[in-house]
């Protein structure tokens, strides 16, 4: 019964897509656990790069099945785009299943999410603006889309009358934006009934009789732990469980079946959006970190903020997700620094704070405190085994494994599938 869970541990885009795709030979599904097509991966497959905002990056091996699960909100127009481009490249999506419990982006929750946004104007949360929060907050208000309801015009038609009752005296009398039409909205969510009906299954039942059948099956979060809903950077955050914890609620497969909870790690620190990022870098060393390791967002296209790594929020992550593993990505884009600094504690009020405190205010106010470790300038992307890495970049991992709570297991080294050291098998 091999569940794994497999997340980011810092605030996203810790290169989750090449840890899962590395693994994606070895299993038998992969499945996203929660999110949207606010989360996006880059998968590099020889000289072919690969961007998947709401697919699992399972949908790139051929032995392995790809599950959206029910905790996942769903554009359709998105998912069949990005299914024809994969097709339109040779890539066999047929396996896909859909959890018909998972909840439909509609057209109004994007229009919702873009006039929130500007509304709050210097106050804004920072969102990616594709009606990912107003979907999840109908989900909880109970008058969420289902993929289900496209298969019962009836029912379709009521939910979206109950949620435009409401949604339209906003728009129009605090947004002074034209009311949507109902008739418009049921239109467009029945045109994409059939084309994804062939996808759509009971993916609990699926994957529960996988595991009992001992099927390996990796669940992959979007985002990261430090924008979990209720464990995050709270409000700078996104509107679901990215921690390992919503893997259960958002596949349906009880915590007593997870194995493993392997952390993606970056080497250093990036965040996209606003919110408070203690580490985050304003020179020519920062900048240097955005060019060399190309940090700009998959699926917004926004540039990331950069930092050193921290390590506070290393152990956090451990914690919060009982973490049994790490697996550190972009070790060479820090390739070249004489001295490389790394944040071991905060100072708040003139006090040394060694774990992350839960007070916003304090997180606001936290200044790192850093130790500084040798650098080296020797090309590691060639790299096959720990004991090829020059001697100072292997100090520098065992020095991470240790300020963060967990063994590193592997290493990236470089974009491509293979660029990968690996100390210990996740399987």
């Amino acid at each position: 019964m091999p569940a794994l869970v497999l997340l980011g541990a810092q605030w996203g885009d810790e290169g989750k897509g090449k840890a899962t795709d590395l693994l994606g030979g070895s299993v038998d599904y992969v499945v996203r656990y929660q999110g949207g097509n606010n989360a996006g991966h880059t998968v590099v497959v020889g000289d072919q790069k690969y961007a998947l905002h709401l697919l699992p990056s399972g949908i790139l091996s051929p032995g392995c099945t790809p599950v959206i699960g029910n905790g996942v909100v769903v554009d359709p127009s998105v998912l069949l785009s990005e299914l024809s481009g994969l097709n339109e490249r040779g890539v066999d999506t047929s396996k896909l299943l859909i959890s018909g419990n998972a909840h439909i982006i509609t057209p109004y929750n994007v229009t919702v999410d873009k006039v929130t946004e500007r509304f709050l104007g210097k106050r804004k949360i920072g969102t990616t603006g594709r009606g990912i929060g107003p979907t999840y907050a109908d989900k909880i208000n109970r008058v969420g889309i289902r993929v289900q309801d496209l298969y019962d015009e009836s029912i379709l038609t009521q939910k979206v009358e109950a949620a435009l009752d409401v949604k339209n005296q906003v728009l129009t009398k605090l947004y002074n934006r034209r009311a949507i039409a109902v008739g418009q909205v049921v239109e467009e969510l029945l045109g994409y009934a059939a084309q994804i009906e062939r996808y759509v299954a009971d993916t609990v039942l699926v994957l529960n009789q996988a595991l009992d059948d001992d099927k390996v099956v990796l669940f992959e979060g979007g985002q990261g732990t430090l924008l979990d809903i209720d464990h995050g950077t709270y409000p700078f955050v996104t509107s679901s469980n990215p921690t390992a914890g919503g893997a259960c609620t958002g596949a349906g497969v009880g915590p007593t079946k997870i194995s493993r909870v392997i952390g993606i790690l970056k080497a250093y620190t990036t965040r996209v959006g606003a919110g408070p990022f203690p580490t985050e870098l304003f020179d020519e060393d920062g900048e240097a970190l955005r060019r060399i390791g190309g940090e700009r967002g998959v699926t917004t296209g926004r540039d990331r903020r950069c930092g050193w790594f921290d390590a506070v929020i290393a152990r956090y992550a451990t914690r919060v997700n009982g973490l049994t593993d790490f697996f550190l990505t972009k070790l060479d884009v820090l390739t070249g620094w004489e001295q490389i600094p790394v944040c071991v504690a905060y100072e708040i009020d003139g006090k040394r704070v060694e774990e992350l405190p839960y007070s916003q205010t304090d997180f606001h106010h936290a200044k790192p405190v850093y130790e500084t470790l040798p650098g080296w300038s020797e090309d590691i992307t060639k790299a096959k085994s720990f004991s090829d890495l020059p001697k100072n970049a292997q100090n520098y991992v065992k020095a991470l494994e240790e300020m963060s709570g967990a063994p590193i297991s592997a290493i990236g080294v470089g974009p491509g599938r293979d660029e990968t050291i690996e100390i210990n098998s996740f399987l």
